[in-house]
This record gives C-alpha cells, sequence and structure tokens, in this order.
C-alpha cells in the first residue's frame, strides 16, 4: 500500500504475491526468513507494476496544491535517482531500508526479520542512509 498508493492494487498484488510465493517455493534457498522473501516479491511487483503503469499514473493525491510541473518533475526525478541508489545499495542495507521506508516496520521488527537486535537494526539502516547520501552524491556529479 505504501508503495503503490491504491487499495485495491495494494490488496491484488498481495494475492498475486502468495501466488508467486507458492509457485517458486522450491526455489526459496532459506538465505533470510520467509517474511523477508515475501516482503522482497512483494516489493518488486509492486516495482513493476509502477513500471508498468508508469505512463497511466497520475500525480499523487497528495501533491494536489499549486506547484507548478516543473517542481513535480524534479519531485519524480529525485525519487527516480533515489531509486535507482536504492536498487544499488548492497544487502543487508537495501532490504533493512527498504523494511523501514517501505514496509514502515519498527527498527525492533526489522531485526526480528533478520534475526537481529533492534540496535543492529537501527545502526544498519543509519548505514544504509550514508550510503544512500553517498550514492545520491555521486549522481549529482
Amino acid at each position: 500500500m505504501t508503495i503503490v498508493k491504491d487499495h485495491s492494487l495494494a490488496e491484488e498484488l498481495t494475492q498475486n504475491t502468495f501466488f508467486k510465493a507458492l509457485k517458486a517455493k522450491k526455489d526459496f534457498r532459506g538465505g533470510s526468513s520467509e517474511f523477508t522473501w515475501l516482503c522482497a516479491i512483494a516489493k518488486n511487483m509492486a516495482y513493476d507494476e509502477l513500471k508498468k503503469n508508469a505512463s497511466k499514473v497520475q500525480a499523487d493525491e497528495n501533491i494536489s496544491d499549486d506547484r507548478d510541473i516543473i517542481e513535480n518533475l524534479e519531485d519524480h526525478d529525485v525519487t527516480i535517482r533515489i531509486h535507482i541508489a536504492l536498487h544499488n545499495l548492497e544487502e543487508p542495507y537495501k532490504e533493512v531500508f527498504s523494511l523501514r521506508i517501505f514496509g514502515e516496520l519498527s527498527f525492533k521488527d526489522v531485526g526480528r526479520v533478520f534475526g537481529k537486535t533492534e540496535n543492529w537494526a537501527r545502526v544498519t539502516y543509519h548505514r544504509a542512509l550514508l550510503k544512500l547520501r553517498e550514492k545520491m552524491g555521486d549522481s549529482n556529479d
């Protein structure tokens, strides 16, 4: 829901996530928890859906103020650059950041997903932010 901003689409993607996970269960290597694996499938399906419907997607209802088109395009461009930097971020930083921001999990829950402590999740998230800022700085050059 956080990624696609549409309740019915989020429900459909959730159903498709479980269907895809059931079909691919034999391919699950166990390198992470099943919850993390499901979240990764859901996240990837949501991003694929957004890419597929990019031409159809209208401006977010939350951006309904009087800002001009140029500013909206710049915001979109920054968002894309952030997602590219996140996509290129190594694990576990990418997953911790995604669970915290897109999955809206607490640090305690993020730690539980990885079988680590809440403090580990906080430190890893902070390092992920630093790495993202560094990557974003590199992309501005």
